[in-house]
């Protein structure tokens, strides 16, 4: 047995966006092939989790250890920006989308781990669209950092309330950014 092509429930409930609880819950009932180590904890390999998921007719994104980052804003040239800055990193998938429903429709396609949301936008603000997520199953677990370049007390704290775990001010700080998304720089 190759135990490093083996993932954990944790890993493997990254690659199918549920819970590590409903992984092992699987597991338990037959529904999802696993190993058992000696110390009695559950290992899958990567080709049952394929073959699971085709069999139900979820899709796996990326890799276990992959984080996908959606940006959501409307000005072209900053999200571009944070699109060439977050793709140089190891492990990151980045991808932007420039209006809700945009972004909407690549929420179901890229599944993202975080959204980098912007709060000031036509149509449909970012205070709106957090809480939307928040309230939504298939959403809510999505890490939501917002920005802004309008970062009074009142605009932060709306954010915070409607379930962000970060407001970051624009133009923003590339080391506080990466902080908050547990990044290392260089």
């Amino acid at each position: 047995m190759d135990t490093e092509k083996l993932l954990t429930p944790n890993e493997v409930a990254e690659l199918l966006l549920v819970s590590p609880t409903t992984v092992r819950f699987w597991a338990q009932k037959g529904s999802l092939k696993a190993l058992t180590t000696p110390g009695g904890h559950r290992r899958f390999k990567y080709e049952d989790i394929e073959e699971f998921a085709e069999s139900r007719g979820m899709s796996l994104r990326g890799n276990p250890g992959m984080t996908r980052i959606l940006i959501i804003d409307d000005e072209a040239e900053f999200g571009s920006f944070l699109v060439d800055f977050l793709s140089k990193y190891k492990n990151v998938e980045v991808e932007l989308a420039s209006y809700s429903f945009e972004a909407g429709l690549k929420f179901r396609s890229f599944k993202p781990h975080v959204v980098l949301l912007d709060i000031m936008m036509p149509g449909i603000n970012g205070f709106q669209i957090c809480q939307m997520m928040k309230t939504d199953r298939a959403l809510k677990n999505i890490r939501i950092i917002g920005m802004t370049g309008y970062p009074s007390d009142e605009n932060v704290e709306q954010m915070l309330s409607a379930g962000a775990e970060a407001c970051l001010k624009k133009p923003i700080d590339t080391a506080e950014l990466l902080s908050v998304l547990n990044l290392k720089s260089g």
